[in-house]
Order: structure tokens, then sequence, then C-alpha cells
């Protein structure tokens, strides 16, 4: 081969290398980058959000969803609001609270934050001792009552309900975690212990392992006592009969949802497809070996806790579905 013919062809590499790779660049510079805000390592939003982002980088063309480490809930509502996260999970206290400006020491409004779908629920548990003497919730007046640690979601949920009963400030509150309230119940140094957490609970069932229990049914006294009224994001929840040892009868309670929420600045075919995607037979059943937890998602639950807006491609979505949303849920 000639030195010119040499030249000629080393040229034509190049010009072919550079167009593959300005070809790869402008591929993968047209892909959609969305970040999706779970919870710590090791906690229920964290395996709910990474199972998410995985599949819907695998399933939606063009589009490259990332997992984000997070304190939680709030942390998460603040990075949606923010679009410094495109997804997210949060209660639906917290959504609430957040868009009316009502979260704790914080009264600016997060309005940006939208509603995609109901996840699970985290069920308020208020467990005594049988023969104690407790057998309404308005007998804990007087009495040590462990909540959980000082500053989780369980204690601010108990704060809000026995709050709106006028009972907070009349029982001997104990911020103790779930395994050391379960120790000290049978040891006789609380009263009542409160568990808000899915079920079958760990600590409740350590409790009913070496004790006879009760667990008080809350949500009569609450709609009474208008605290649903005040916090409307609460369902009312059955754990069933036989759920733990000893009780042998359904227990009518009220629980949070835990929601995936998106940003309002998020273009609706993107939450349209993801919903699209997750909510298929193989998506809930993919979650659910990501997380047991996954069992309570469904088509037809899917709106079940949602007292704020949806977002605009999630309520596509579900409209198509045949579900129909209320005016709190409308698209804003």
């Amino acid at each position: 081969m000639s030195k010119a013919k040499r030249i000629l062809s080393l040229v034509g590499c190049f010009a072919m290398a550079a167009t593959l790779t300005l070809s790869a660049g402008t591929s993968e510079a047209a892909k959609t980058r969305l970040g999706f805000s779970g919870g710590p390592e090791g906690g229920t939003f964290q395996y709910f959000s990474n199972g998410m982002a995985a599949r819907l980088s695998k399933d939606l063309p063009g589009v490259e969803v990332s997992n984000m480490a997070s304190a939680g809930s709030v942390e998460n509502v603040r990075r949606v609001n923010s679009g410094d996260a495109d997804f997210g999970i949060a209660y639906s206290g917290d959504t609430y609270l957040a868009r009316n400006g009502r979260l704790t020491k914080d009264t600016r409004t997060y309005e940006n934050v939208h509603a995609v779908a109901y996840l699970y629920g985290a069920p308020g548990h208020l467990i005594v001792l049988d023969g104690s003497g407790i057998d309404k919730v308005s007998d804990l007046a007087g009495k040590r009552v462990a909540v959980g640690g000082a500053g989780s979601g369980a204690a601010a949920a108990a704060q809000r309900y026995f709050g709106a009963l006028g009972l907070w400030d009349k029982m001997n509150v104990e911020f103790i975690g779930y395994s050391k309230a379960a120790s000290a119940l049978g040891d006789r140094l609380i009263d009542a212990m409160w568990v808000f957490a899915g079920f079958p609970n760990s600590s409740v069932i350590q409790a009913a392992a070496s004790n006879k229990i009760k667990i008080l049914s809350t949500w009569e006294a609450g709609e009474k006592g208008g605290a649903f009224a005040q916090y409307p994001f609460y369902a009312t929840v059955t754990i069933p009969a036989g759920t733990y040892s000893g009780v042998d009868y359904d227990v009518t309670t009220f629980q949070d949802s835990a929601l995936w929420v998106a940003g309002k600045h998020v273009n609706p075919d993107h939450v349209y497809n993801a919903v699209k995607d997750i909510f298929t037979p193989e998506g809930l059943s993919y979650m659910v070996k990501v997380k047991s937890t996954a069992k309570s998602m469904s088509v037809d639950g899917a709106l079940t806790g949602i007292v704020t807006p949806v977002h605009e491609g999630a309520a596509r979505f579900w409209q198509e579905k045949g579900l129909t949303l209320t005016a709190d849920q409308a698209p804003k």
C-alpha cells in the first residue's frame, strides 16, 4: 500500500471513530436523567426507591433513574419540591402538612410535590397488658405511654392523635424505641406502648410472646374526637384477628400512607410511563421480591390515603384504569 493510501486509510478510520464517538455521546446526552429520593440505608423507603429506580432505568427507553439516599419523608418532600429530586417516597401526612405550611417549625408551603401512588401503610398499634384496667383510649390519662423515639414518625403521629383528643398533656409520655418499649411493658415500667408501623411488627410480637396483651382500637375515639378532621390524611385500617398471639379479634385503627411522589416539573409522559411500568402484574411481582411490604400495592388501591393533588401523568393512568379522583386529588 502506498504512503498516500495509508494516510487516507488512517484518516478514514479516525473519521469513523469520531463519528461513532459523537453518535454515542449524542445518544447519551439525549437520555433523560431523573433522581429518586428514598431513605436511610437499610430502611423500607430505600428498598422501594432503589428497586423502582433500577426497574425504570431498565424498562423506560431513554430514561435513567438514579436512587438517592435520604433522611426520609420530610427531606424527600423538600427535595422534590425544589427540583433537587424528581421522584421520592413520602408519607401522606408530610405531603399534606407541607402543602399547607404546617410542618413542624416550618411554615413554608410545598406545592410542587404531587402524589403518584399509594405504596403501603403504617398503622397505629396501641398495646397494653391484659388486666391493666386500660380498656379504651381515654383510659390513658395519667398513664406512662411509650410513643417511639424522640423525633420519630411514630412520636409525631402519637402527638397529633393524642393531642387532638386532649390526652397528650395528660399522659406521662416516654420517648422509647419499639424494642425497649416492649421490654419495659413486660417489666411494668410503662403502661402502654405505641407502634406506628406495618403489621406484623417484630416488637409487638416480642411483647405478645412473654405477656398477655391487648391492642386497643383507635379509630372510633379519633373520629369522635376530631383527630381525623384535623389530620385528614389518616385512613382507617383493620389489623386482622390472629395477627398477634392472644389477640383473637379485629383491631380498627388508623394509618398514614407511604406514597410515591413526583415533582410538578416532571414531564407527565415520564410519570405516566413510570406508573404504567411499575403497576403491571410483572412490575408488582418484582416489587414484592424487592420488599414484601409491596404486597399492599395494587391498581385498585392506588389512591388510598392521598389527600393532595395527583401528578397529571399519574392521574391520566389511573383514570384510564377506571379510578375516580376526589376533588383533593385532582391535578393542579
